[in-house]
């Protein structure tokens, strides 16, 4: 068969004869060259936040060397916002539900910035307020969600808002396909490739964000120490891997992070594994605590009093046959804990081991598109997509590990389902539930 050819110019106006294999990597060549080019022009329009501080503090550590700089700069801000942090934990559900929206919104915008940098250069119509429609529409719809979960029973006693639960996915899948056709009539010929790009870049930035944001505000409702113990774990984590890694750091642990060694990848996981025992000891003794957030009928509001479950109160265990040595030199044969703390264990080997693959990933990310950080809000440690990128992953592993081996049925979540069955299949199972109650004679113990 003869070899497919053609003829390029060389420039001096001769003229060479290339096959189709070598002609199709020069291009290949060009394009990656150009690639790299928009890269870089990219790059430069989106923030660079690492290195960004206040003059004052500037001016007070100038006399340092930029590494032990950093180390300050960043020591600094951390303890400022564990600080902010443990205020919001004061503030008490409401205040820590209103700061995961906030979080949320501006991890959004960090992406988004990304791919609008993409949109400015192209002038691709509507990406923008394509992405916060998406955002609302997504909000309204995972939100919606807990509301229901949570206020079922009170909101079905009121009739405009009957009609909003009811029809509440239907109304949030009409609302996505507006949306939907907006983008579609947005669509311009010479842009398809860079406008399904943008799209997709968009729901990828939704569900790293807003769903991860809608499980945290579930882990919340379940207890706050399903939020505040994860959340300290990873917080731990990042600190001591840092710190070890600062000082005893020599062995490089990925590629996509050279800074990252393991020996701060060790320190900082054993670290962590301490630190959530011990966090989890001491919060477990407190109702406030660990008693899931609930709307009570009889008070009107939500409230946070229970009688403690069987996770938060001290039982005996009798310690493995190599630990018995160790406990017979105490004078002891058993040791008490809070079962709970069996459950941390399991959180803090997860925030210490796959954790940090969070922060991998979105350094990788930052990476593709050379930028050191997602945003500039928070000197020496970039954007809050920055500080947050565990913390999503972490969100995730926490609800799915509540839901397959901690929360059970209550009554509030059952009467809501109640609630939204017919009047017949409602009167149904009153009879079907009475019925069983007076066979167990439950019904005739009740004065």
């Amino acid at each position: 068969m003869s070899e497919l050819r053609h003829r390029r110019g060389d420039g001096d106006g001769n003229e060479k004869v290339e096959t189709a294999g070598e002609s199709d990597h020069v291009d290949s060549e060009e394009e990656k060259v150009l690639e790299e080019k928009y890269v870089d022009e990219l790059a430069k329009t989106l923030p660079q936040g690492t290195d960004k501080t206040p003059e004052i503090l500037d001016s007070a550590l100038s006399g340092l060397s930029s590494r032990w700089r950093n180390w300050v700069i960043r020591g600094i801000f951390t303890w400022l916002m564990i600080g902010g942090f443990c205020l919001l934990i004061y503030g008490g559900p409401l205040a820590l539900m209103i700061t995961v929206l906030c979080v949320q919104v501006k991890c959004f915008e960090e992406i988004i910035n990304i791919g609008y940098a993409v949109y400015r250069v192209h002038g691709l119509p509507w990406f923008r307020s394509l992405s916060w429609y998406f955002l609302l529409t997504s909000n309204y719809f995972f939100y919606g969600e807990n509301l229901i979960d949570y206020f079922g029973v009170v909101i079905n006693r009121t009739d405009y808002l009957h009609f909003l639960v009811t029809y509440h996915r239907f109304i949030s899948f009409s609302l996505y396909c507006v949306g939907f056709v907006w983008f579609v009539l947005s669509l311009v010929k010479r842009y398809y490739m860079r406008q399904f790009s943008l799209f997709a870049w968009t729901h990828v930035a939704l569900l790293i964000v807003v769903t991860q944001s809608y499980l945290i505000i579930q882990n919340i409702f379940e207890g706050l120490i399903w939020f505040i113990v994860p959340v300290s774990m990873i917080i731990c984590n990042d600190v001591m891997a840092y710190v070890f890694g600062f000082f005893f750091g020599k062995t490089p642990l990925i590629k996509l992070s050279p800074k990252k060694t393991w020996e701060g990848f060790i320190g900082g996981g054993v670290s962590t594994v301490i630190f959530g025992l011990v966090l989890s000891y001491m919060m477990s003794q407190y109702p406030y605590l660990v008693c899931p957030i609930e709307y009570s009928d009889s008070l009107g509001r939500m409230t946070m009093d229970c009688e403690p479950s069987s996770l938060f109160r001290l039982q005996d265990y009798t310690p493995p046959q190599f630990l018995q040595p160790v406990m017979k030199i105490l004078g002891r044969e058993k040791f008490n804990m809070y079962p709970f703390m069996i459950h941390s264990l399991a959180l803090s080997i997860f925030s210490s081991v796959i954790g940090p693959f969070g922060g991998f990933f979105a350094s990788g990310f930052k990476r593709a598109f050379k930028i050191k950080d997602f945003g500039d809000v928070i000197p020496g440690h970039g954007g809050i997509m920055d500080r947050f990128d565990c913390q999503f992953l972490m969100a995730t592993f926490v609800n799915v590990y509540i839901t397959s081996f901690i929360r059970t049925a209550t009554p509030q979540k059952l009467l809501q389902q109640v609630y939204n069955l017919k009047p017949e299949q409602q009167l149904q199972l009153f009879y079907a539930l009475k019925e069983s109650l007076e066979h167990r004679n439950i019904l005739n113990m009740v004065p």
